[in-house]
């Protein structure tokens, strides 16, 4: 990713440039490990970022080194449930293995494809919707212009940049980012990093 010229970029948006002075440097690391990012995706659905923390280092423990597929196969829905995994949470690692296993999700071949094709490649896995491909995309493919309307720290970033009195929808998100085409995704970085909740991001 074109990391510095995209900084540049939203600096042309007074709004941008105030929380890029701010903020600091753009220091997002791409993530290279794509089953390890989904895995951790799926555990950290609905949950608040301390819990799941916790119950990703309790999955993570119960393997010597990181699960590839077929580990995550080959090991029982109760021994999963033990580390506080949600019996729908589990049924979604095994259904991502499952398919990783026997070829109908290609991780691999995941950086080559569109971003639409990404989102519906991804979301063919159950428990893995459209803002979890569009994490995948920023975080580890480093895709540059992804924006997640619909996540909540980006709709907050945007509602307290902005002054807004109310959160904004989806579409005013859109509207808003526009502008910071073709590099989204920083725009997206630096609104988390506004937040004081999301500071350990990247």
């Amino acid at each position: 990713m074109a990391m510095h010229e995209g900084v540049r970029f939203l600096r042309r948006d007074p709004v941008m440039a105030r929380i890029i002075d701010s903020v600091g440097d753009y220091t997002l690391k791409k993530r290279n490990h794509h089953f390890a990012v989904l895995v951790e995706s799926i555990i950290s659905q609905q949950l608040a970022t301390k819990a799941a923390e916790v119950i990703f280092q309790r999955f993570k423990s119960l393997y010597p080194t990181f699960p590839d597929a077929s580990d995550i196969l080959a090991t029982k829905k109760t021994k999963l449930r033990s580390a506080g995994l949600s019996g729908m949470k589990v049924d979604y690692l095994k259904d991502l293995a499952r398919k990783v296993e026997d070829g109908k999700v290609r991780l691999e071949s995941l950086s080559r494809m569109t971003d639409d094709e990404v989102v519906a490649h991804l979301t063919q896995v159950k428990g893995i919707g459209r803002w979890t491909a569009e994490m995948f995309m920023i975080f580890s493919l480093n895709r540059p212009d992804i924006l997640p309307v619909h996540d909540l720290g980006l709709q907050k970033g945007v509602q307290r940049a902005f002054g807004l009195e109310a959160l904004p929808k989806p579409k005013q998100v859109e509207e808003i980012g526009a502008r910071w085409r073709p590099y989204r995704s920083i725009a997206t970085w630096y609104l988390w990093k506004s937040l004081q909740k999301f500071d350990k991001i990247g």
